[in-house]
C-alpha cells in the first residue's frame, strides 16, 4: 500500500499514486522493517529536482520494478527540503562511501535506520556506468540476508564517522587573518566570467560577501572589480531570467549561459540582497534592475494566500528541463514581428541555430547599460515576450512554507528595500514574517514546513537563526519593540534546545526532536548558509543594536568557538567569517530624537555589511554599558552618535554629516 496519499509535502504527492508501497519517515516505517526482517531503501529529493523526475519515471513508476522493491525492501520517500536533517545524515554517509553527492538520493539503511550503502541517481537499465536498478536492489538484499557481517562492517564504520561533530582546534582569527584568507579568494576568482573557477558554476552568496568585505576592509580595488564581474555576468547570463526576473539554481557552463532551471527561494533571497550590495556600490542599473526583477518573480509567482513565499519552481514542464523557458527565433518574430525580434535576437543572443541544443537562452550579449530609449523599447519587447511565454505549460510550484527560506528572504527584502528605495518592500517582508511568527510557532517554538495548515515541528536550527535575523533586519527598519523581543525569544530557543555545550555548536535538530541515528552538528554552509553562521551574524546584531554587555559576550563566546572550526575550511564557513568581520568592524549607529526620520533613514542607507542601526524614541533608556550613554542627548534632541566597540563618535545632527562620519570611522 503506498502511504503518501495524505502527505503535505508536493514532492511526495508527486509519487502517492507510484506502484511503489511507499513509507512517509517515521518511526512506523522503521517498526515496519524490524517485523519483516527487511532492510529500508529510503529515497530522498525535492519536487523540482530533474532526476528526481527521471528516476521515478523510469523506475518508481513502473510495477515489474516496484514488485521488486515491495518484495524485498520497506521503501520510504522523503522530501529533502522538509526534513533535511534527514538528508543531511543520509548525504553525509554517501559522502563517507566516496560518492560524489545529488538528488535523488538513494540509501539503504537496517531496520535501525543505520545507513550501510547507497548511491544517488540509478538507472533503469545499465548505462552511464552505473548498474541498473534491478541490479542493485537484488544484490543488496542478498548482501544483507547472506552475508549480515559486511552490513555490520559498513554500518559500524559509517556510524562512527557520522557521530563526530565538528572540532575546533583553539585557533583565533583576526582582521589579518581574514585578510589574507580574502587575498586567497580573490585569486580563485574567473576574471573572465566571475564566479569560482571552472564548471559547474553556483553563485555561493556567502562566498561573494566575503569578497565584498574583504575590498571594504582592505580597498582591494582587484576583489572589489571581481566581486562585481561576478554580479555583472550572473546578471547578464542565461542563469537569469531575463523576460520573468529571478536566477535559476546555478549554470552548467563556465560562463552562466545554461542554467539548471529550477528556481529556489534561498537562492533568490541570497542574490536579491547581493545585488543591492552591487548597486550601492555603483549605481549601475544592470543591479538594479536584477533585484527588482527578483521581487517583481517572487510577487507574480511565489506569494501563497497567506502571503509567505513558496519554496521552489520546477525544471521540468511537459516532461522536459528548460521547456518552459527557451525560445525559437521563429516564435519570438511571431511575436514581435520581424523589425523587432531582429533588434531583440541581437542583444539577448538568439538565433536560428539557438545557443543551448538547437534552442534559445535569452542572455545580454551588450555589458554596458544602453541610453534609456533602448531600454525602454527593450522592456516592451520583453513583456510582450512573457506574456507568450505564459501561455505555455507550466513548472509546478512546490508551495510548502518553509520559515527557514522564508526568513532568509524577508531579511533580504528588507535590507533591499532600504539600499533601493522601496519602502514598499518593508511591508511585503513584514506580512511573510507575520504569517510564520504567528501560524508557524508553538509556545515561542518554530516549526519548520507548513502546507494547507499541516506543520512540520519542532523546526530545525536554521529556522530560529534565519527568523531571529529577519526580526532584527525589520525591528532596524520598522522600530517595533515586539520585532526585538521575537529576536531575543528565538535566541533563547536556540541556546536552549540546539546549542551543544561540549561544542559550543548548534545542532541541526532540538533536543525535543525525535531522535535520528545521529544527531547533525553541520557547520558548513551548502546552498544555504549554516545556521551557526546566521546565528553568529543574528547575535552580533543583537549585540550592536542593544549594546548590552550580556550580548556582547555571548556573540564573542560563540564566535570564538566556531572561528577555530572554520579556521580549517575557510571557503566552506564563510558565513560565520561574515559574522566575524561584522563584529570586528562593524559600526552601531543610534538615533535619537522623536523628529529623527531623516536621521534614521541616512543611517538605514549605510549598507547593512558595515552596520546596525538603532532609533531611539523618549522614554527609552540606552543600557548602562553602552558606550554612547555620556554622549547621548537627555534632552533626546535629534542626533546619530556612530559607535565602533567602546568608541563613539561626537553626534551629528544631519544626514550629509552621518555619511561622513561613518566614512571616518569605517577607515579609521
Amino acid at each position: 500500500m503506498n502511504r503518501l496519499g495524505n502527505a503535505s509535502s508536493p514532492y511526495l504527492l508527486q509519487h502517492r499514486d507510484n506502484p511503489v508501497h511507499w513509507w512517509e519517515w517515521g518511526p512506523e516505517a522503521l517498526a515496519e522493517a524490524k517485523r519483516q526482517n527487511k532492510p529500508v531503501l529510503i529515497s530522498i529529493g525535492y519536487a523540482a529536482c530533474h532526476w528526481c523526475h527521471v528516476m521515478a519515471h523510469e523506475s518508481f513508476e513502473d510495477p515489474d520494478v516496484a514488485a521488486v522493491m515491495n518484495e524485498l525492501y520497506v521503501n520510504i520517500k522523503v522530501d529533502r527540503e522538509e526534513r533535511p536533517d534527514v538528508d543531511h545524515v543520509y548525504m553525509s554517509a554517501l559522502h563517507l562511501l566516496g560518492e560524489q553527492g545529488g538528488w535523488p538520493l538513494t540509501m539503504f539503511l537496517t531496520p535501525e535506520g543505520e545507513p550501510f550503502w547507497g548511491g544517488t541517481y540509478f538507472p533503469k537499465e545499465p548505462k552511464f556506468g552505473r548498474p541498473g536498478f534491478v541490479q542493485v536492489l537484488n544484490e543488496i538484499s542478498r548482501l544483507y540476508h547472506a552475508e549480515p557481517e559486511r552490513i555490520l562492517k559498513n554500518r559500524d564504520t559509517l556510524k562512527a564517522h557520522l557521530a563526530k561533530g565538528a572540532e575546533s582546534d583553539g585557533g583565533t582569527l583576526g582582521l589579518a587573518d581574514l585578510d589574507r584568507m580574502g587575498l586567497r579568494l580573490s585569486e580563485l576568482i574567473d576574471t573572465q566570467h566571475g564566479g569560482l573557477q571552472g564548471a559547474p558554476k553556483f553563485p555561493n552568496p556567502p562566498i561573494l560577501e566575503y569578497l565584498l568585505r574583504y575590498a571594504h576592509r582592505t580597498n582591494d580595488t582587484d576583489a572589489r572589480a571581481r566581486f562585481l564581474l561576478t554580479m555583472e555576468q550572473m546578471a547578464l547570463g542565461g542563469i537569469r531570467d531575463h523576460l520573468g526576473g529571478g536566477f535559476a539554481r546555478y549554470s552548467v557552463d563556465e560562463r552562466w549561459l545554461v542554467p539548471h532551471f529550477e528556481k529556489m527561494l534561498y537562492d533568490n533571497a541570497q542574490l536579491l540582497e547581493l545585488y543591492a550590495l552591487a548597486y550601492a556600490e555603483t549605481g549601475r542599473a544592470l543591479f538594479k534592475d536584477a533585484a527588482e526583477g527578483i521581487v517583481l518573480w517572487l510577487k507574480r509567482e511565489m506569494v501563497t494566500p497567506e502571503g509567505a513565499f513558496a519554496s521552489s519552481l520546477d525544471a521540468d514542464s511537459e516532461g522536459e528541463e528548460g521547456r518552459f523557458y527557451v525560445w525559437s527565433l521563429s516564435e519570438i518574430r511571431e511575436v514581435l514581428g520581424e523589425e523587432d525580434a531582429a533588434f531583440f535576437a541581437k542583444v539577448y543572443d538568439i538565433t536560428d541555430e539557438g545557443n543551448f541544443e538547437g534552442h534559445n537562452i535569452p542572455n545580454r550579449l551588450i555589458t554596458g547599460e544602453a541610453p534609456a530609449p533602448v531600454e525602454e523599447r527593450l522592456a516592451i519587447m520583453r513583456a510582450k515576450l512573457l506574456e507568450r511565454r505564459a501561455s505555455r505549460v507550466r513548472p509546478g510550484l512546490d508551495d510548502k512554507v518553509l520559515a527557514d527560506w522564508n526568513g532568509l528572504m524577508i531579511a533580504s527584502l528588507v535590507r533591499a528595500a532600504l539600499l533601493l528605495d522601496h519602502p514598499e518592500w518593508i511591508d511585503f517582508a513584514g506580512r511573510a514574517y507575520r504569517f510564520i511568527s504567528d501560524s508557524m510557532s508553538r509556545d515561542g517554538r518554530l516549526g519548520h514546513s507548513w502546507r494547507e495548515g499541516s506543520l512540520i515541528f519542532p523546526g530545525f536550527a536554521l529556522d530560529h537563526a534565519a527568523l531571529m535575523r529577519a526580526a532584527l533586519a525589520l525591528h532596524e527598519a520598522a522600530n517595533d519593540a515586539s520585532y526585538l523581543r521575537d529576536a531575543e525569544t528565538w535566541r533563547d530557543v536556540l541556546l536552549d534546545e540546539f546549542m551543544i555545550g561540549d561544542s559550543g555548536c548548534l545542532a541541526m535538530t532540538a533536543k525535543s526532536a525525535d531522535p535520528l541515528v545521529v544527531r547533525p552538528q553541520p557547520t558548513h554552509d551548502e546552498a544555504v548558509p549554516n545556521a551557526n553562521g546566521v546565528f553568529a551574524e543574528a547575535l552580533v546584531r543583537l549585540a550592536q543594536i542593544t549594546e548590552t554587555e550580556s550580548n556582547h559576550r555571548r556573540a564573542t563566546q560563540i564566535l570564538d568557538q566556531l572561528v577555530g572550526i572554520a579556521r580549517s575550511s575557510p571557503l566552506g564557513h564563510t558565513s560565520i567569517l561574515n559574522a566575524l568581520d561584522l563584529h570586528l568592524r562593524g559600526l552601531s549607529i543610534l538615533v535619537t530624537g522623536d523628529d529623527a526620520e531623516a536621521l534614521h533613514a541616512a543611517a538605514l542607507r549605510v549598507p547593512y555589511l558595515d552596520r546596525s542601526v538603532r532609533l531611539l524614541r523618549s522614554g527609552e533608556m540606552l543600557d548602562e554599558n553602552h558606550p554612547a550613554k555620556a554622549l547621548a542627548s537627555s534632552s533626546m534632541n535629534t542626533q546619530a552618535l556612530v559607535c565602533a566597540g567602546q568608541r563613539c563618535s561626537l553626534p551629528v545632527s544631519t544626514p550629509d554629516a552621518l555619511a561622513v562620519q561613518v566614512k571616518e570611522m569605517l577607515t579609521s
